[in-house]
């Protein structure tokens, strides 16, 4: 009985100070694991994630490959019918800017002419409006452009204007010294005011042909 005593004697001192170390030990294990993450063994979890299939997305036309440049279908440049087209979608075009700069000009020489302004006054106002027709021509001759029918007009316009400005000129120069015969009849007045009024028409249907496409 002594001995077994004694024995729970010493086992009541040593439990207290052996749960001591342990819990010290186990704090000291907390702080150097602090801040580190997840000490322990992580479940494997691959096995139960399934992998995505990759899926491949196939095209529904086949390319075609044009080897022969033949092949190509060319582009109606030549059909009046395309070429109006672009023109009536295309409303902001450098040719609109660039026609529609010249109908200014064509009112003031239409002015003129209503106005029975001076040879000289005619001469000077039909060079500004040649000028500029013939940069036009020049600049779109062989393009769509030269297809669309305010483009043609100009160039009526422009062909007519030129004629008359060397006819008045040369009937001013001419006329009071030639009889109005049949050679000298194209001089007179009367034919010059015939002249000058189918230019006005001319003119005007410019100006309304440019201004529907601007």
């Amino acid at each position: 009985m002594k001995k077994l005593a004694a024995l729970l004697i010493i086992l009541s001192f040593a439990l207290p100070s052996h749960a001591f170390f342990w819990h010290k030990k186990d704090k000291t294990l907390e702080k150097e694991l602090q801040g580190k993450g997840y000490a322990g063994t992580l479940p494997d979890i691959e096995s139960k994630i399934e992998k995505k299939k990759i899926q491949v997305t196939e095209p529904m036309f086949e390319p075609q490959q044009f080897d022969n440049p033949s092949e190509l279908k060319p582009v109606p440049k030549d059909n009046p019918a395309f070429i109006d087209i672009i023109q009536k979608k295309d409303k902001t075009s450098q040719y609109v800017t660039d026609a529609n700069n010249i109908i200014p000009m064509l009112e003031k020489l239409y002015d003129c002419i209503d106005e029975n302004e001076s040879v000289q006054l005619f001469v000077s106002k039909g060079n500004l409006v040649t000028v500029n027709i013939d940069y036009l021509i020049q600049k779109y001759d062989g393009k769509p452009e030269s297809y669309y029918e305010s483009f043609r007009k100009l160039i009526e316009v422009n062909r007519y204007v030129k004629t008359l400005m060397e006819l008045r000129k040369e009937a001013a120069k001419y006329q009071r010294y030639m009889a109005y015969t049949e050679s000298g009849s194209i001089y007179s007045p009367a034919n010059i005011e015939q002249q000058l009024d189918y230019l006005k028409e001319e003119i005007n249907s410019a100006i309304l042909l440019l201004r529907e496409q601007g």
